[in-house]
């Protein structure tokens, strides 16, 4: 079993990529918003609480299975020591069940992310960023008060990567991803 955790800034391509990966790979796709939006659409707001039960459950039975392989999207914020601890948990529960656990960190320009914030893919599959007014001051304020890119040295995590796709296209990266880590 492998687990690869694909971290990154809101519209830098993490599910993208994720969708190019499972064509050149055996790995299955798990991006946030496929908890996100049901919890949107059943409560009317986001519901934290419920989407981490749901996606333990979901963390737990693929670790346990007999399947290839898992990625996961998920926007990090480097600076806070929540976000690192859940990285930990989730890696954990993997781990747990003998997982060979990956992170590939993408970054890319603002400018770039905005323009893909409002590419048809993403509207396609995540119904509530197709509020793209509001998407894109989310894009300014997270940029202000998070910071979803890590230092130079500051990741150690073992089978690691960082790649800047602000100029390459989503299926470079999944083979760079792929080949690095020789899924």
């Amino acid at each position: 079993m492998k687990f690869l955790i694909i971290i990154g800034n809101s519209a830098v391509g993490k599910m993208t990529i994720g969708k190019e990966l499972i064509k050149i790979t055996d790995f299955k796709l798990f991006h946030g918003h496929m908890i996100l939006e049901p919890v949107l659409e059943i409560y009317g707001k986001r519901r934290m609480d419920i989407e981490l039960k749901i996606r333990d459950i979901i963390f737990e039975d693929f670790a346990k299975s007999d399947y290839y392989g898992l990625i996961f999207t998920y926007m990090m914020g480097f600076d806070n020591r929540e976000c690192w601890d859940y990285i930990d948990h989730i890696s954990g529960i993997f781990k747990k069940e003998g997982a060979e656990v990956y992170y590939a960190e993408i970054v890319a320009s603002q400018e770039v992310r905005l323009q893909r914030n409002v590419m048809e893919s993403r509207l396609q599959a995540k119904a509530s960023k197709r509020n793209t007014e509001w998407t894109t001051k989310q894009i300014y304020d997270t940029d202000k008060n998070i910071r979803c890119v890590s230092n130079d040295g500051e990741v150690t995590f073992e089978n690691y990567i960082k790649i800047d796709n602000t100029n390459l296209l989503p299926d470079v990266v999944a083979k760079m991803i792929k080949d690095r880590f020789s899924l």
